[in-house]
C-alpha cells in the first residue's frame, strides 16, 4: 500500500511538472524547473514570503542588524512586497509587537504592489521623480527614514554591459534621494550587477557613508553576477 501511494504520488508530481512545462520555450522550461528545484522557493512558500528574495534581506539582516524596531524605511523597487514583508516584521510596523515601538515602512514601485498590513505602498511611482520624493516625505515620520532599501533592477534587454549601466544608474538616483530623506547615520542597501561600472557606484557611495561593503547572500544563485552593497553612517553633502 504504501509503495503504491509513492508511485501515484510521483505520477501526479509528474503530471503537474508536464503540465507547467507545457507550451513554453527552451528557456521559459529552463525557468520553471530552476524554479521547483529551489529551497528558497520552496521555503517562501512554506512561510508565506512572496517570493524568495526575503531570504536575501533576512540573511543580511540577521548578520548586520539592518532593520531595528520602531525605524522608519522605504524599499525601493518593492513589489511584488517580499522585502516590505520582512521589513514589517522586523521593524514592528503592524505592531504585533505591543512591548516595541512601531516602525513605518514605505514601498515604491513602477509595477502595482498588493496590500500588505504594515506597509503604506505608492504603486505606479517612479523613485526617481521629484513628486515621488514629496510623497515620501509627507508620509514618513518628520519626514526622514532610517534605512533605504532597493532590490530592484531594470527590465533584461538580453545585452549585459547595457542592463548593467542601466541599474547602476538607479542605485546612483538612490543616492539623490538619501539627500532628501535619509537620517544622518542611516543605511543604503542597493542590488547591483557586478561589472566595470561596479567601482564607479562604490565611490559614490564612500563620498556619503563612512562605510560600504559588498554582500553576497548566499540566497542569492551562485550563478548570478548580482551584488548588494550596504552603504553605512549616512553624512550628507557639505554643498
Amino acid at each position: 500500500m504504501w509503495i503504491f501511494s509513492v508511485q501515484r504520488r510521483c505520477f501526479h508530481c509528474s503530471l503537474s511538472v508536464t503540465k507547467k512545462l507545457k507550451g513554453k520555450t527552451a528557456t521559459e522550461q529552463r525557468w520553471v524547473l530552476r524554479q521547483l528545484k529551489d529551497p528558497y522557493v520552496k521555503a517562501s512558500h512554506a512561510q508565506n514570503f512572496r517570493c524568495r528574495s526575503a531570504f536575501k534581506l533576512l540573511e543580511i539582516d540577521d548578520k548586520f542588524r539592518l532593520l531595528q524596531p520602531g525605524y522608519s524605511v522605504v524599499d525601493c523597487g518593492a513589489a511584488p512586497g517580499a522585502w516590505s514583508q520582512v521589513a514589517v516584521q522586523r521593524i514592528n510596523s503592524a505592531g504585533t509587537d505591543q512591548g516595541s515601538p512601531r516602525g513605518t515602512v514605505i514601498g515604491i514601485d513602477l509595477l502595482n504592489i498588493p496590500p500588505l498590513d504594515g506597509a503604506h505602498f505608492l504603486s505606479n511611482h517612479d523613485v526617481t521623480d521629484p513628486a515621488t520624493h514629496g510623497k515620501l516625505q509627507e508620509l514618513l515620520p518628520r519626514g526622514r527614514a532610517h534605512v533605504i532599501l532597493s532590490d530592484m533592477a531594470p527590465n533584461a534587454s538580453g545585452f549585459r554591459d547595457m542592463d548593467q549601466e542601466k541599474l547602476i544608474t538607479m542605485c546612483l538616483s538612490l543616492i539623490d534621494l538619501a539627500e532628501k530623506i535619509l537620517l544622518p547615520g542611516g543605511s543604503l542597501l542597493c542590488k547591483y550587477w557586478d561589472g566595470v561600472l561596479s567601482h564607479h557606484l562604490q565611490e559614490k557611495l564612500s563620498s556619503v557613508f563612512s562605510s560600504v561593503r559588498t554582500i553576497k547572500p548566499d540566497a542569492s544563485r551562485k550563478d548570478s553576477a548580482e551584488r548588494y552593497f550596504l552603504a553605512r553612517m549616512y553624512r550628507k553633502p557639505v554643498k
